[in-house]
């Protein structure tokens, strides 16, 4: 009796598979997709005030369809929830000043100290 194959193995036992033709074609196509995706993204990084402002604009239109549908009370909560954990990790600093400096003052004092200026936890654009 023969063993079943394995997925991932040959027949040959050398460990690798081959693309069929329509497999290559999608993975091309998905690779095709990443980069335009990828082109709008890098395109949309200098417009800071314009992603905000589209923002806006797509969450208000949400409301008003959550309003006058009277429906997805529990998706918009869900939602609302992730939208606020992101905002929260948008305004804290990566460090907490709190905890990090237990030994006084945290601004510089001299000329020579090292100026640390605010990074944030998470990057504007990883919010997006």
């Amino acid at each position: 009796m023969e063993a079943a194959p394995v997925a991932g193995v040959s027949a040959a036992g050398t460990g690798v598979d081959e693309v069929s033709p329509a497999e290559t074609a999608i993975l091309r196509w998905k690779l095709a997709v990443w980069q335009q995706y990828q082109h709008v993204l890098d395109k949309t990084t200098p417009h800071v005030l314009r992603r905000w402002i589209g923002f806006s604009v797509v969450a208000f239109i949400y409301v008003l369809r959550v309003y006058f549908l009277q429906g997805f009370y529990v998706v918009s909560y869900g939602l609302g929830i992730y939208i606020l954990n992101l905002l929260i990790g948008f305004l804290s600093p990566q460090v907490d000043p709190a905890i990090a400096a237990d030994d006084g003052p945290t601004l510089p004092i001299r000329a020579s100290d090292e100026f640390r200026p605010f990074v944030r936890r998470l990057p504007e654009f990883k919010f997006w």
